[in-house]
C-alpha cells in the first residue's frame, strides 16, 4: 500500500506513534557485505509523529512512552508498515516501544 501525501500532515491515532525505520545494515564493522536474505528489518527507528493519549478500558490513560524526535527500539512483530510518498514508515502501538534511546 502506498500513500501520497506528506508525512507531516499524518496525524496518528490515539495509542499510535509514526516511526522512520533505520536503514537495514548492508556491511559489517570489518567491510563484508550482508545479502538481503541474510539481515533482519531494523527494530530501531526515529519518532515522527505521537499520537494522543491512549483510553484504556478501566478508563485511565496511556500516554506515549517516547516523542517526536526520539529514537525507540520497538517489538520485531510490532507495528503495521505503510509506504507514504515511496518511503517506508511503521505505525507502532504505545505498548511495542520497547526501549527509548536516550541521547
Amino acid at each position: 500500500m502506498s500513500v501520497n501525501v506528506d508525512v507531516s500532515k499524518l496525524h496518528p491515532a490515539a495509542g499510535y506513534l509514526i516511526v522512520s525505520p533505520m536503514e537495514k545494515q548492508t556491511q559489517t564493522a570489518s567491510g563484508i557485505y550482508l545479502p538481503d536474505s541474510s539481515s533482519d528489518k531494523p527494530q530501531q527507528g526515529v519518532v515522527i509523529a505521537v499520537g494522543a493519549d491512549d483510553l484504556l478500558d478501566s478508563g485511565a490513560k496511556k500516554t506515549s512512552p517516547a516523542k517526536k524526535g526520539d529514537s525507540v527500539i520497538y517489538k520485531k512483530w510490532g507495528g503495521n508498515e505503510v509506504k507514504i510518498s515511496g518511503v517506508e514508515y511503521m505505525f507502532i502501538k504505545f505498548d511495542d516501544i520497547l526501549a527509548v534511546v536516550a541521547k
